[in-house]
């Protein structure tokens, strides 16, 4: 891989680090922050949903969600687990999809795709190149 590449990539791995952290850390710093009303509105598979917002599973889910964020967040800037990152990313924007969509409207301004399929890809892309060796410390782990 050309060093353009590399260095497009290391901006990318960067740009969405700092997204998922400012996510994660602002929902982390907030105690009224609660993901129950985008849960309880679910348009697919609203039974599934509507178990995680149950009063004696939201307390898990809304950690899950804010410190996961902040985790893929920050390994994403230190490069550091890149790949484990990604999956994580990739399990929470399928999480974060299937409730909006009502097929095949994810939101009044999108058909099908929507920030979260963009989302989706970008953490494959970083999954499948193993982008934490760019600039990152992943580089000491895959010796």
């Amino acid at each position: 891989m050309n060093k353009s590449a590399k260095v497009s990539l290391f901006l990318l791995r960067l740009s969405m680090g700092w997204l998922f952290f400012y996510a994660g850390i602002t929902k982390v710093l907030n105690p009224e922050w609660t993901a129950e009303g985008y849960l309880k509105s679910a348009k697919i598979l609203p039974q599934l949903f509507n178990w995680f917002a149950l009063p004696e599973n939201i307390g898990w889910v809304n950690f899950v969600n804010e410190w996961g964020l902040t985790l893929i967040g920050a390994l994403l800037i230190l490069g550091l687990f890149v790949r484990w990152a990604s999956l994580g990313g990739i399990v929470l924007m399928v999480l974060y999809y299937l409730p909006i969509l009502d097929f095949p409207y994810p939101n009044t301004h999108s058909y099908i795709v929507d920030e979260h399929i963009i989302y989706f890809f970008v953490f494959f892309l970083f999954y499948t190149l193993g982008v934490g060796r760019f600039w990152g410390l992943d580089k000491f782990f895959n010796k």
